[in-house]
């Protein structure tokens, strides 16, 4: 039994007491009932409202409770996403530190290789500037022994290239100071020393331009030592060996000569 029912009971036993006691007439026993079926329709209106409130207080509770178990699961979602990107965070810095370990250790070999590029680089510098240094020197020296043999100063001509032949014996101007030496020596009459200077070209500089024309010097030498026989010989095998160049036109014309 709700209110509104306890609240009518108790209004028709007041009613009917006061009916039964006699102390109302009918129109007042009336009116008082009209007033309070009047209370009566006031209290279930007010009863209707307070289930209605009570209606939408528990729809309302019902939608927060709702709302609430949403964001509980959104809460949920995004520590799980939060966590997620906490580890990949992790994976990434790991990976980071990685490649940076990587990338130094790659950086100092390239590093080193760049050093070590950069010493062989300046020693092949400090090589190609000795060498250099070493072939001035030696161009030099070449043309001290060749400025005396234009002065036609035979002495120092042979003092310079003795120097020289000591100095530079690999340069490939040896055979020129050799046969800038025989010319010397047959400049100053000293024909058998000439044909040692010139003996050296044709034995061990083969290949030397200047080998045919030492031969055909080494012939004059023993044509003023008055050995012709080995001077027609020596001519003989220049023209042999180097038919056609100018020495061997010379050589033939003094072997005609010898006729």
């Amino acid at each position: 039994m709700n209110k509104l029912h306890l609240w009518l009971f108790a209004g028709m036993c007041i009613v009917t007491a006061h009916a039964s006691a006699g102390l109302f007439s009918d129109d007042d026993a009336r009116e008082k009932i009209q007033q309070l079926e009047v209370r009566i329709v006031q209290l279930e209106k007010a009863n209707i409202k307070l289930e209605d409130a009570n209606k939408q207080q528990t729809g309302s509770m019902l939608d927060l409770l709702t709302q609430i178990e949403s964001l509980n699961q959104e809460l949920r979602r995004l520590r799980g996403q939060n966590e997620e990107l906490d580890h990949n965070l992790q994976d990434a810095k790991n990976r980071q530190k990685d490649f940076y370990v990587d990338l130094d250790a790659r950086m100092r070999h390239f590093e080193a290789a760049e050093a070590a590029a950069q010493t062989a680089s300046t020693q092949k510098a400090a090589d190609k500037s000795t060498a250099e240094d070493a072939a001035a020197v030696e161009s030099s020296a070449y043309e001290v022994v060749y400025d005396y043999y234009k002065a036609a100063n035979y002495q120092k001509v042979l003092e310079s290239s003795r120097e020289f032949l000591q100095k530079f014996p690999d340069s490939g101007r040896v055979p020129n100071v050799h046969y800038l030496m025989g010319d010397a020596y047959f400049s100053l009459d000293d024909f058998k020393k000439s044909i040692a200077s010139y003996q050296v070209i044709v034995s061990k500089y083969e290949s030397s331009s200047n080998v045919p024309d030492a031969l055909l010097n080494i012939g004059a030498c023993q044509q003023q030592l008055k050995d012709l026989a080995s001077a027609k010989k020596t001519l003989k095998l220049l023209i042999a060996k180097y038919p056609d160049s100018k020495a061997a036109k010379k050589a033939k014309q003094r072997l005609a000569a010898f006729k």
